[in-house]
């Protein structure tokens, strides 16, 4: 199985796989694709990645990931990039990764133009969701009529879809009749866990800041328990800037909220060492990376959103239906230390039964395995 060559096909990836491009923007996809990388690597698998063009070296290695790069992110006139440069030098790019496979996150036209270029050339492409927007297409986070069907093109030839949840799941198939298998997400486990005594952020947001994030309900959240400190953590993503100045300036005038914008992964993983209660607003997500940061490092989760019930099932902090409800939990959690110190524990217990590396690759080994067995002889790529 170790002899099938994987390819991550990741345009924002670099920023986590290199520190020396981490100050660029983030998403939750490409941390576990980063993750996956490197834990497959450490498996004797030959791991690549099609990453965007930051001014790096092609064929660069980074923790023996070898990266390709596609385009930069404004290159190009405006309609036609969209053919060129972006999906010429996307296929180049897999054609010199020259993969068994090709795995690709996120709902959009990359799953579809990845999909036909592994079908040109016997290859595979796995294709993991990343939201539960992905798997509905009242909610797809995709603008154009020709992404969604390159989309549902890919879904519809993908060698292999990982789904997060059972909620995943059974929406695929109810709106788009394909079956996936479900995966759980890595996480990196910190060095240290720091006792409550040294932990001096109450309650910690952090996200990318969208409308269906809802920030500004954190907002208010800190404006109700004046008590706490709070900090909050997110960068702008493409056509939200009003949203983000707009959130900033607000944030401002909270006397005990901390709006440190965008951070890298590894600055924001030291801040999350020092806080006792995480906080989610979104409307809706897949299973969010920033859950099982906390946890890991036995912080509470206090959050609308719970992904198949594992935080009302496992006790792992508490899930609410309205602002009232959430700043009730969150002061409880702030201000009683036995039932922070219980729910802490709770937390980590349950990050050691369920999230060990090996636990968590194996599903993915197994699909890996199944895929290579299907695979043609492949001819040179085209």
């Amino acid at each position: 199985m170790t002899s099938a060559r994987i390819c991550f096909v990741g345009i924002e990836n670099l920023p986590l796989l290199a520190p020396e491009f981490e100050q660029h923007r983030i998403g939750g996809a490409q941390l576990q694709q980063t993750l996956l990388a490197k834990a497959l690597v450490r498996r004797g698998f030959a791991v690549s990645m099609v990453v965007g063009d930051y001014g790096q070296p092609d064929g660069a290695i980074w923790d023996g990931v070898r990266t390709y790069k596609a385009y930069s992110a404004h290159e190009g006139i405006p309609v036609v990039r969209f053919v060129h440069p972006r999906w010429t030098k996307l296929c180049a790019a897999l054609r010199r990764a020259d993969a068994d496979v090709y795995y690709v996150s996120c709902a959009g036209a990359q799953v579809g133009q990845v999909a036909m270029w592994a079908a040109r050339n016997g290859r595979r492409m796995i294709f993991r969701v990343a939201s539960d927007a992905d798997c509905d297409p009242r909610r797809l986070l995709i603008s154009f009529w020709r992404d969604r069907k390159l989309y549902e093109y890919g879904l519809r030839h993908a060698g292999a879809i990982l789904a997060q949840s059972v909620r995943q799941q059974e929406l695929l198939r109810n709106n788009y009749g394909v079956d996936s298998s479900l995966t759980a997400s890595l996480v990196d486990v910190p060095e240290r866990v720091l006792p409550s005594a040294e932990r001096n952020i109450s309650l910690l947001w952090v996200s990318n800041i969208q409308h269906w994030k809802r920030p500004e309900i954190f907002l208010d959240l800190a404006q109700r328990l004046p008590g706490c400190s709070a900090t909050m953590i997110g960068g702008a993503v493409p056509k939200t800037g009003n949203l983000y100045r707009h959130i900033s300036a607000c944030a401002a005038r909270v006397g005990n909220l901390t709006f440190q914008g965008q951070l890298p992964y590894r600055a924001t993983n030291q801040v999350f060492d020092r806080a006792r209660v995480f906080v989610n607003t979104s409307e809706f997500e897949g299973f969010p990376n920033t859950f099982l940061q906390a946890w890991v490092r036995g912080i509470p989760v206090v959050s609308f959103f719970d992904p198949d019930g594992v935080i009302r099932r496992e006790g792992l902090g508490h899930a609410v239906a309205s602002l009232h409800e959430m700043a009730r939990a969150a002061e409880a959690l702030t201000t009683d230390s036995q039932a922070w110190l219980e729910v802490s524990a709770r937390c980590r217990a349950y990050m050691a039964r369920r999230y060990g590396e090996d636990q968590i690759v194996a599903p993915y080994l197994s699909t890996l395995g199944r895929i290579a067995m299907s695979l043609p002889a492949a001819p040179a790529p085209v």
